[in-house]
């Protein structure tokens, strides 16, 4: 799937988005080498088209590059977790600030209506909605701060190196539930717009977030 509305408009763009997809689920291994050469004939592009995309998804955080070593895949460490989830933690709980400032009532009655399909999947117990539902649930409020550096700087920078932790150690168990339960009660901040209370609601679901994750990295 590529990221929500995106679509690709080149065989850049093409290419880009799969190795992205590849990398998120672990396709192409966490800390893996990569070769223009393999990876353009994998592709089936040339050895440029490849080269663009490595260079995006170093700006998306996925891909890193030493002297004398090339681009690498990064490495999941729970070190590099704590360090993104600090971020994300401040950074999402301004976005969920700002949502309750400026999202409009009708963007508000969309969250909400959101929120009641993926009751319905927790309900029914599909564990599917962590991915696809949590992620969208995030990227509405993100986008719904109105503010064009901090979708920038989430959506572009960080969020595609979330979903790797996230996807590659996969959330189960009872957090599914407890998420949805907090997720409705950052939405219920919103439609009051309460901006300090959905700003603590969004950095205390984000902390219980990493702590969760943060588990099952150290038991891999």
């Amino acid at each position: 799937m590529t990221f929500f509305n995106e679509q690709p408009v080149t065989a850049a763009d093409k290419t880009f988005f799969q190795m992205r997809k590849d990398i998120v689920e672990g396709e192409i291994e966490s800390g893996a080498k990569l070769s223009e050469t393999e990876l353009s004939t994998k592709y089936a592009v040339s050895r440029a088209v490849v080269r663009e995309a490595i260079n995006r998804l170093e700006s998306c955080n996925l891909v890193e590059r030493r002297a004398n070593v090339g681009a690498r895949v990064v490495t999941l460490t729970p070190a590099g977790l704590v360090e993104l989830y600090q971020v994300r933690e401040s950074l999402e709980g301004m976005a969920a600030r700002l949502a309750a400032k400026n999202m409009t009532d009708q963007e508000i009655a969309d969250l909400n209506t959101l929120l009641s399909s993926h009751f319905q999947k927790v309900k029914s117990g599909e564990s599917y909605y962590q991915e696809a539902g949590d992620v969208d649930f995030h990227y509405r409020i993100i986008q719904g701060s109105k503010n064009n550096h901090l979708i920038s700087m989430l959506l572009d920078g960080i969020y595609h190196l979330v979903r790797m932790y996230r996807v590659q150690l996969g959330m189960t168990g009872p957090r599914i539930t407890t998420a949805f339960d907090e997720h409705k009660h950052i939405v219920q901040a919103i439609s009051n717009r309460d901006e300090e209370l959905a700003e603590m609601l969004m950095r205390r679901h984000i902390l219980y977030s990493k702590n969760s994750v943060e588990k099952k990295l150290k038991e891999h």
